[in-house]
C-alpha cells in the first residue's frame, strides 16, 4: 500500500474528553512534524485511530461486521441496490476486487496500522512523562494489532509495513506481528502505569490493559498457538467493559447504517442463519438479547429489527466480550486434550444468566459426548450465538473447517459463501508487483 498519513479530522471536538483548560493541535491544519514531536499532537492522533477505526459506513467495524455476516449467512441484504452487500451474500466468484466494502476494510485498516505506526516511531521522541507516553504506547498498540488483526481474518495475505511496493507476508505473520506489538505493550503498560494525563484526555472506553490480554488471546488462538492463547486469556478481568463509544456526532455505524433504517441488511432469520444442527433452542436467552423478534415472522415479513449493540447511535460496541474470552479457554483447552477444562470454560458460558455486558445464556450444562471433537463443535456453535455480528464468524467458520463453496457442497449447504477475499482494485493499481493473485473462493 502506498505510504498514506493520516490527520483525522473532528477527533479534536468530537472524541477527546477534555476540560477547558486543555489545548490540542488541529490536525487538519498541523504540520507532520508538528503533530508528531508533540504530546498533544499523538494523543490527538490516537483519538483518530478509533474514529477511524469504529466510525462511519467506510470504518472498519462496519465494514468487517457487514462483510463477515453476509458471508457466513448471520446477515441478509434487503435492498437489492446495496450491490457490494448483495456481492458479498451471493459470495462466490461475484465478489469482486471492485467491492466497495472490500475496498474501504482494506483501506481503513491499512490507514489504521499507517497512523499507528508513526505514533509508536514518535512517542520515544516527545517530551511527556513515562506514564502519558505508556499510554499513547499501550493505545497505538492496540489499534496496530486489531488493524493487522482484521485484515487477516478475511485475507491469505497481506503488508504489515508501510511503504511504496510493500511486501505481502501471510496472514499468520501478520497475526504474531500483532501478537509481538501487543506483547511489548503489555510489557510497557506493566513497567509504567498510564497516567492521568492521558486517561483523561483519550477519548473513554478501551480498557487498555485487559484489551491487550483479549486480544493476544484472539489472535493466537486464531494461529493456533493455543498455550498462549489460554494463558492470556486467563490474564482478562471478565468483570470489566472495553468499548468503543458513540454519541451523536459520531455515531454508532451499525445502528446508524443498518438497524436505524432498515434499508440495507438484517439478520437471515431468527435461529442466527445456523443451520439445524447448530441453531439456538428457544430457552436460549440471548436470542432475545440479539434480535428484537426473536419469534422471527411479522406482518411485512422477517424483520427482527434493532440488535445488540446496535440500538442506538449512542450505544457503545464492545472491543471483546467475556463470553469470547471463555470461549478462547475451552477451544484452546479443547485443542490440546484438556477436556475437564474445555468443559467447565464451555458451562461458564452456557449457564451464565448475564456478564458485565448483560449476556446471559441461562441453559443447562454441557451434556453432550465427552470427547474434543464434540466439545469444539459445540464450542463453535456457541461462538455463533454468543458473537453473532461481531465479526468474527467466517474466521471461526474456516478455523473450524465448516462447510465451504466447494464443488460437492451445495449452495444451499454451505455455511459460508466465501473463505477468503479478492483483493482490492486500490491495492492492486499501487502495489502491482507485490499482491498475491486472488482466491478463487
Amino acid at each position: 500500500m502506498k505510504k498514506t498519513i493520516l490527520y483525522t479530522l473532528l477527533v479534536g471536538t468530537m472524541l477527546t474528553a477534555t476540560s477547558c483548560d486543555q489545548e490540542y493541535l488541529n490536525p487538519s491544519a498541523a504540520s507532520e512534524t508538528q503533530v508528531t514531536t508533540d504530546i498533544n499532537g499523538l494523543i490527538t492522533l490516537c483519538n483518530g485511530l478509533q474514529y477511524r477505526y469504529s466510525s462511519t459506513r467506510a470504518g472498519v467495524i462496519y465494514t468487517a461486521i457487514t462483510a463477515s455476516g453476509l458471508s457466513t449467512k448471520e446477515l441478509t441484504v434487503l435492498n437489492a441496490g446495496n450491490g457490494d452487500e448483495e456481492q458479498l451474500r451471493i459470495g462466490g466468484a461475484n465478489v469482486t476486487p471492485n467491492n466497495g466494502i472490500l475496498r474501504n476494510l482494506w483501506a481503513q485498516n491499512q490507514l489504521v496500522k499507517a497512523n499507528a505506526d508513526l505514533i509508536l516511531k514518535s512517542v520515544a521522541t516527545v517530551s511527556g512523562d513515562a506514564g502519558t507516553k505508556s499510554g499513547i504506547t499501550a493505545y497505538a498498540s492496540i489499534f496496530r494489532a486489531l488493524a493487522l488483526g482484521t485484515i487477516a481474518q478475511f485475507w491469505e495475505k497481506l503488508p504489515v509495513t508501510t511503504g511504496d511496493n510493500a511486501v505481502f507476508v501471510t496472514r499468520d505473520d501478520a497475526l504474531k506481528e500483532a501478537i509481538r506489538t501487543l506483547e511489548t505493550a503489555a510489557t510497557t503498560l506493566t513497567a509504567t502505569p498510564v497516567s492521568s494525563t492521558f486517561t483523561l484526555r483519550i477519548v473513554a472506553g478501551v480498557d487498555l490493559a485487559n484489551t491487550i490480554q483479549a486480544l493476544i488471546a484472539r489472535y493466537s488462538l486464531m494461529v493456533g498457538d493455543n498455550a498462549k492463547a489460554l494463558a492470556a486469556a486467563n490474564k482478562v478481568d471478565l468483570t470489566k467493559k472495553s468499548s468503543f463509544n458513540f454519541d451523536d456526532a459520531t455515531q454508532n455505524p451499525m445502528f446508524f447504517n443498518t438497524f436505524g433504517n432498515r434499508n440495507v441488511t438484517e439478520p437471515v432469520n431468527a435461529t442466527l442463519g445456523l443451520p439445524e444442527a447448530l441453531r439456538p433452542v428457544a430457552a436460549d436467552k440471548r436470542l432475545a438479547f440479539y434480535l428484537s423478534n426473536p419469534a422471527g415472522v411479522a406482518s411485512g415479513g422477517i424483520n427482527l429489527g434493532r440488535a445488540s449493540f446496535f440500538t442506538a447511535n449512542n450505544a457503545a460496541i464492545p472491543v471483546y466480550l467475556p463470553g469470547e474470552i471463555q470461549l478462547i479457554k475451552a477451544e484452546a483447552s479443547a485443542r490440546t486434550n484438556d477436556l475437564v477444562g474445555a468443559t467447565t470454560a464451555l458451562n461458564a458460558v452456557l449457564t451464565k444468566t448475564t456478564d458485565a455486558w448483560g449476556i446471559g445464556a441461562g441453559l443447562p450444562a454441557y451434556s453432550g459426548a465427552n470427547t474434543a471433537d464434540a466439545l469444539l463443535t459445540e464450542i463453535y456453535r456457541q461462538r455463533c450465538i454468543e458473537l453473532f455480528l461481531s465479526g468474527l464468524k467466517l474466521e471461526d467458520s474456516r478455523r473450524f473447517n465448516r462447510l465451504a463453496p466447494v464443488a460437492g457442497n451445495a449452495a444451499s449447504q454451505v455455511e459460508r459463501t466465501r473463505t477468503f477475499y479478492p483483493y482490492p482494485l486500490i491495492e492492486k493499481d499501487n502495489n502491482r508487483a507485490n499482491t498475491p493473485a486472488d482466491p478463487a473462493i
